[in-house]
């Protein structure tokens, strides 16, 4: 009796070991069964902070334990994303991440990670829409004017943005490829300047997240001329599309949850289907559009196939561009 049980023991603790199956059945009935760590590389403040405690608030009652926003700002981003991809592939470390995660690899060609390898898409829980806003005093108020008034005026047209290497950049690089007109990039650090300077008349374009600055189209400060986003804006529908002008353009900005690569199916399954039932609820839907987001709530293989095709896409216009981190 004695060596039918140890033998059968042996048996199951052996199949624990080679079947991932049985590891990630016994892991996800389990978890979690401690803090939950979410890392975000930025400051506390901003967006993406507010997004990431949005989310943990309905996950902390969804999973009765902690989930801990630990900020890890630094590095465009990739300090806090080269955290998240070392760590132990359990579930136990998540990160935010922005639009900044699929631009990086073209940007910074030695990055502490590899972002298709080390890293796997949980679920992208946001998108913000890009606009492009213009002084109140240009000739110009749809994108088919604009790109008409580029075309008879060459380079004569500016735009601003947060900063080199950000997707608004990289927006407005491909805009200036896709409807064949000179644009050039004036860089700012940070959204708050590059407003103050678009409102005092000493650049005529603006390329900014379209919450950020709306305010000063409806005082009347700047105008909005388009989106970049394959949709319209569920708050402003009335705002046309640069793709409208522009046939199959699309830039916007995600925000959305990611791990270490490895994490057992199962596991990672469970964590993108709690998050998504979080960001669907009815409380978190209301307070992401009155931040001007909408959310999404994706499958892990969605969110991973999108940050691998947009790791792509970014990679051309960067190249096309031959942008470079000042």
């Amino acid at each position: 009796m004695f060596n039918l049980f140890s033998r059968r023991n042996i048996l199951v603790a052996t199949f624990a070991v080679i079947s991932p199956a049985f590891v990630t059945a016994q892991a996800v009935e389990t978890w979690p069964d401690k803090p939950v760590k979410l890392i975000v590389p930025f400051p506390p403040g901003g967006p993406t902070d507010t997004v990431a405690r949005i989310i943990t608030t309905g996950l902390q009652t969804l999973w009765r334990q902690p989930v801990v926003v630990d900020y890890k700002p630094g590095a465009g981003t990739t300090l806090g994303t080269g955290i998240v991809a070392k760590s132990p592939a359990d579930g136990y470390t998540l990160g935010m991440a922005i639009t900044a995660l699929t631009i990086n690899p073209s940007l910074q060609p030695n990055l502490p990670y590899d972002t298709k390898k080390d890293l796997v898409g949980v679920s992208q829980v946001a998108q913000a829409h890009f606009g492009l806003f213009a002084h109140p005093s240009q000739p110009f108020n749809t994108m088919q004017e604009l790109i008409a008034y580029a075309k008879k005026n060459p380079n004569s047209l500016s735009y601003a943005t947060p900063g080199t290497g950000t997707g608004t950049h990289l927006a407005g690089e491909m805009l200036a490829n896709m409807a064949g007109i000179r644009l050039l990039h004036i860089p700012y650090k940070g959204s708050a300047p590059a407003q103050q300077d678009m409102i005092g008349g000493r650049v005529p374009l603006l390329f900014d997240v379209l919450f950020s600055s709306m305010p000063f189209v409806k005082d009347n400060r700047m105008k909005v001329i388009a989106l970049s986003s394959p949709k319209r804006a569920v708050s402003n529908p009335e705002i046309p599309l640069i793709a409208e002008s522009v046939p199959g353009f699309s830039a916007v900005s995600a925000i959305g949850i990611i791990g270490p690569a490895g994490l057992p199916p199962a596991l990672l399954q469970k964590i993108s289907t709690d998050i998504g039932q979080v960001v669907r609820s009815a409380e978190v839907v209301m307070r992401m559009q009155q931040l001007g987001m909408e959310p999404v709530g994706s499958t892990s293989d969605q969110y991973t196939a999108q940050i691998r095709q947009d790791i792509d896409k970014w990679a051309a216009i960067v190249k096309s561009a031959g942008i470079k981190l000042e």
